[in-house]
Formats: C-alpha cells, structure tokens, sequence
C-alpha cells in the first residue's frame, strides 16, 4: 500500500461512501470500537483535507469518538463486503464483533486510531470539530424521515494526516 499526498487524491467518492462503504474506527490498538458508515464527506475546510462522518447516539463507537483525538476511515475490497455488514449490524458493547470478521487490526501511522491490513484505503483522521446535526436546519424537510427516532447524528470532522491506498 502507497502513501498519497492527499492534495491529488482523484476517487469516486459518492460511490465510495454510498456504494463501497467505509469503516470507520476510533480508539487505541489496545481498547477501540467501529462501525461501518455509508454517510459522510471528503473534501477541503478550514485549508485542510477533510472526512466528515456521522454517528447516531446510541452507537457505541460514539463514546470512542468522543474520548478519541482522533479516527480512521478504510475501504476494503469488495471480498470484505460481508465483514462490513457484519460490524455495522452487531453492536461492540455485546462482545468482540471485530472476531466475527476476517479483518485484522494494524497500528495507523500518524493517529492513535488503528486500522486495518486488508483495507485498500486509508484515510487517518485527527479530530477537528464535532457538531450534533439540528434538524432546524432541515431545508428538505422530508430528510427528517430518516430519522423516526428523533436520533440525529452527531457530525465529526477529521484532518486527514495521513493517507494510503492501492492504485
């Protein structure tokens, strides 16, 4: 896997997020969570490389993310795709759902985030901004449909430091 100067990074990424998936995992080697996110961002704010992601309150990686300075995002080859759905199904308080895959932990480069030796993209993220999601803000009011519950997102923002990935 290739470092990539993340200023000429060329992807697809609306059919990375909406399509591919990404994992997205905060905490240390020794104690972290993650869940697999399909709603986010990549792109340029504050002259930085951004990732946006979100996450709903009652997930147990928002805790990680909350205690974390920092988070990763991976993509995985279409082979993972079940391993994907599995650690976006199964919570993380109910035991080691990470097991039940066949990914594998590896320390990240730059953050205390780890990530993983069968991704194919990697982006570290140093946290930057957090937000919960107003739905005051809601123009398109039927997006308030997505969220039954009431169980807005929270929004977290990450520098991407660090990123690396297969041609």
């Amino acid at each position: 896997m290739n470092q990539i100067d993340i200023t000429k990074l060329s992807a697809n990424v609306v059919d990375l997020w909406m399509n591919r998936w990404l994992l997205l995992t905060a905490g240390t080697m020794d104690d972290c969570n993650m869940m697999t996110v399909a709603w986010g961002s990549i792109g340029c704010i504050w002259a930085m490389p951004f990732a946006q992601a979100v996450v709903r309150p009652q997930r147990h990686t928002l805790g990680y993310m909350e205690k974390s300075d920092s988070f990763t995002l991976c993509a995985f080859p279409e082979k993972y795709r079940k391993d994907l759905g599995t650690l976006g199904s199964i919570s993380g308080r109910d035991g080691d759902k990470l097991a039940k895959t066949r990914l594998t932990l590896k320390p990240s480069s730059v953050v205390s985030a780890p990530c993983y030796n069968e991704a194919d993209l990697i982006f570290e993220c140093r946290k930057i901004y957090f937000q919960d999601m107003d739905p005051a803000g809601f123009v398109d009011k039927s997006i308030d449909d997505n969220y039954q519950a009431k169980d807005y997102h929270r929004i977290y923002f990450g520098e991407i430091v660090a990123a690396f990935g297969d041609e």
